[in-house]
């Protein structure tokens, strides 16, 4: 791992991923959530968004916890999903990563989140959650 153990931070809300065939528009709103993501291949539409707004008929996996990599992250950084992911392999926790221009994004299942915390723990990672509660008025 880097010399400073990465920062993660669990988004609370859900978030999915569906399937549209190539070429086609998403007809929802798709752009809520911690993390919303539209990707196009010749094969496939693929969108990342909260699990609330997904049709019900829609082909669609999850719900899943976004885990966000405190960043910016530099483009020059090498072996930051290999250091994310590794612990996560050796806990059979399967997973979809992203990355945008700043940082990088791993979704867990929520079933597993609480295992996949509890690796990234184990490993030297720092996780919290993205909001903060406590007492006090």
């Amino acid at each position: 791992m880097t010399a400073m153990p990465l920062h993660l931070m669990e988004h609370p809300e859900d978030v999915s991923i569906v399937r549209l065939p190539s070429g086609v528009e998403p007809d929802f709103d798709w752009q809520r959530g911690p993390l919303a993501s539209l990707t196009r291949t010749a094969d496939e539409t693929s969108i990342v968004c909260a699990t609330d707004v997904v049709p019900a008929a829609a082909r669609s996996e999850g719900p899943f916890r976004a885990v966000e990599v405190a960043g910016p992250l530099a483009f020059s950084a090498v072996g930051v999903f290999v250091d994310i992911l590794t612990p996560l392999a050796h806990a059979g926790i399967s997973v979809l990563g992203l990355s945008t221009f700043d940082t990088d994004w791993v979704l867990v299942p929520r079933d597993r989140s609480a295992d996949a915390a509890q690796a990234w723990r184990r490993a030297g990672f720092v996780i919290t959650p993205t909001t903060l509660s406590g007492g006090g008025s």
